[in-house]
């Protein structure tokens, strides 16, 4: 249910609703009607249950069994976050202390991406998460390596220093020549040039160059693509900073074994970067709650992230906090879009 399922709440369902996400966002705890009517809601309590009732059939608030009051749904936060939600500015002493802990001049970026989850945890009450930006050096040589009969070593080494190393399976009948081959056809086309701009490309000129490829070498070369371009999500750092914020708010069983979920989704690594990655594909702050991605589905989790950008205004990665689906989200939405402009700006003049 989108922003546009707030044109069918009248004014009195609105409010009611408003208030019990805002009192859930605030507590934790389920509403009832008497907490609604005493907190100044001009209408009977049976009428506030009438209200909550429809609510709950339109799958915005949901009734935990062991309480008669009202919890919002993840569809109800949604539903909140995008048409009820009045985000507030940081204050200047937030942002002074944002500016002083990453914009500090002579610090290495690398540094700066490991403070920024720090800060945000600290901030923000959840687990802060950062995803490096992709590594932008030109490759400098291409070489696949015979390991046996069924299994090749693919070695990319990049202007940077850097090596990476990937084992490949191998097709019946490989040769030793094939593999020089498929060598031969990447260096002249990769050399000095970054893996991710050339990849698309490279795809497309594979199809047309297979009259000049054996079979086998062509796809030697497609699943030394395919191999490489995994590589990045493998070998970008992921930082987490501040999991025990997670443990705050974990009382019952339930939320413990909610957290214990939310663990083990942080080790997914390649899926965590791959949200981050989407996050980067989009303008401004994007929020995920609950089922809304498959990563975070069993835990109920919100995710709320920006990406950041280099001076040119080209994204380079993402940066953002992992919390309960209660998250302050006019807290945290503020503060995550600040801490990611002002990364974007140490950018200017400094490696990744």
């Amino acid at each position: 249910m989108d922003a546009g399922g707030l044109m069918g709440l009248d004014q009195r369902a609105r409010d009611i609703f408003r208030r019990i996400v805002e009192s859930y966002l605030q507590t934790g705890e389920p509403v009832g009607s008497r907490t609604l009517s005493m907190s100044g809601v001009s209408l009977s309590p049976a009428s506030i249950r009438n209200t909550m009732q429809d609510l709950t059939l339109a799958g915005l608030l949901a009734s935990p069994h062991t309480s008669a009051g009202r919890i919002p749904t993840h569809a109800g936060l949604r539903l909140f976050v995008d048409g009820l939600l009045e985000i507030g500015d940081l204050g200047a002493e937030e942002r002074r202390e944002i500016d002083a802990r990453l914009a500090g001049r002579g610090r290495k970026f690398d540094e700066a991406l490991n403070e920024a989850s720090a800060l945000l945890s600290g901030l923000a009450g959840g687990a802060g998460i950062v995803a490096s930006p992709v590594r932008e050096a030109g490759v400098k040589h291409v070489e696949f390596v015979a390991l046996g009969h069924d299994q090749a070593l693919a070695v990319l080494v990049a202007d940077d220093g850097t090596v990476e190393n990937r084992l490949m399976p191998l097709k019946a009948g490989v040769t030793p020549s094939t593999l020089q081959e498929a060598s031969n056809f990447l260096n002249a086309r990769l050399r000095g040039r970054p893996l991710h701009e050339a990849r698309t490309e490279m795809r497309t000129e594979l199809d047309a160059a297979r009259r000049e490829l054996d079979s086998a070498a062509a796809r030697l070369v497609e699943d030394g693509l395919a191999a490489w371009s995994g590589g990045p999500d493998r070998d970008r750092a992921l930082i987490v900073r501040g999991r025990a914020n997670l443990l705050q708010d974990a009382g019952a069983m339930e939320d413990l074994e909610r957290v214990r979920v939310l663990f083990d989704d942080l080790e997914q690594k390649e899926q965590l970067i791959g949200l981050l990655d989407g996050v980067s594909s989009a303008q401004g702050v994007r929020i995920f709650i609950g089922a809304e991605t498959r990563l975070f589905s069993l835990s109920g989790s919100a995710v709320i992230a920006a990406p950041y950008m280099s001076g040119r205004q080209r994204v380079l990665g993402a940066i953002g906090v992992i919390g309960p689906a209660r998250l302050n989200y006019a807290r945290v939405i503020p503060l995550v879009d600040y801490t990611a402009r002002v990364l974007g700006r140490m950018l200017d003049g400094q490696d990744t």
